[in-house]
């Protein structure tokens, strides 16, 4: 994955200007995001890397979701504190603390809202990936575009490849995601198309949404 998260400052929590309209961006793009990743978790084509070994942990714990995806957060967060405070803002604690649980709300609003059994069949499935993935994506490039610092999960590719000037951050991502992938798949994850689409071929989309979505705190 090619895409890369705006930095402005060196210190974590910075305010860069437009800063209420940035907010509001974030704010946005972590709710849209967490709505996407309620359809891709109910679709069961499989989900982003990070969310995939998440629900490989949900299989050997009685937590929620969200629980256990703030958890693993909170892990890798004492990385991105060690080692670059500059990850770190307002966009890095709404996507690690809610994301996980906006995503385990919207999946009990449609457990209330659409006849059982609605996601399993295999015509709903497949009418809904694509639009699932758009709404995922569109969330995730609002909260990165907004430059108001970046979850755990994905600050770390960055820090790894400032450290390591032989390989490309390109290189290390595509590691990272796929190292995540194969661990949540091992732990009972859901691995599908989505998570090879998203771990292999979807930064650059997100790169381009990200440009688009620039004017709005220009």
């Amino acid at each position: 994955m090619s895409f890369k998260i705006k930095r402005e400052n060196k210190r974590c929590f910075v305010r860069p200007p437009k800063f209420r309209n940035r907010m509001i961006m974030m704010l946005c793009g972590v709710i849209v995001q967490g709505l996407g990743l309620s359809l891709l978790r109910s679709i069961n084509l499989g989900t982003d890397p990070c969310s995939c070994l998440t629900q490989g942990i949900t299989k050997f714990v009685p937590l929620s979701f969200g629980t256990c995806q703030l958890l693993c957060h909170l892990v890798t967060f004492l990385f991105v504190i060690r080692y670059d405070l500059g990850m770190i803002g307002f966009g890095t604690i709404g996507n690690m603390c809610f994301l996980g649980y906006i995503s385990d709300f919207f999946r009990w609003l449609w457990s209330l809202l659409l006849p059982v059994g609605f996601f399993e069949a295999a015509g709903n499935q497949y009418i809904l990936l694509i639009p699932s993935l758009v709404v995922f994506l569109l969330g995730a490039a609002a909260y990165m575009c907004a430059g108001l610092g970046s979850s755990p999960y994905d600050a770390i590719p960055f820090i790894i490849a400032s450290h390591m000037k032989k390989f490309s951050f390109k290189i290390v991502r595509m590691i990272w995601d796929i190292s995540f992938m194969t661990v949540g798949f091992l732990l009972g994850g859901d691995v599908g198309i989505v998570t090879i689409l998203v771990a292999f071929f979807l930064g650059p989309i997100i790169t381009w949404m990200q440009k688009k979505m620039e004017v709005l705190i220009a």
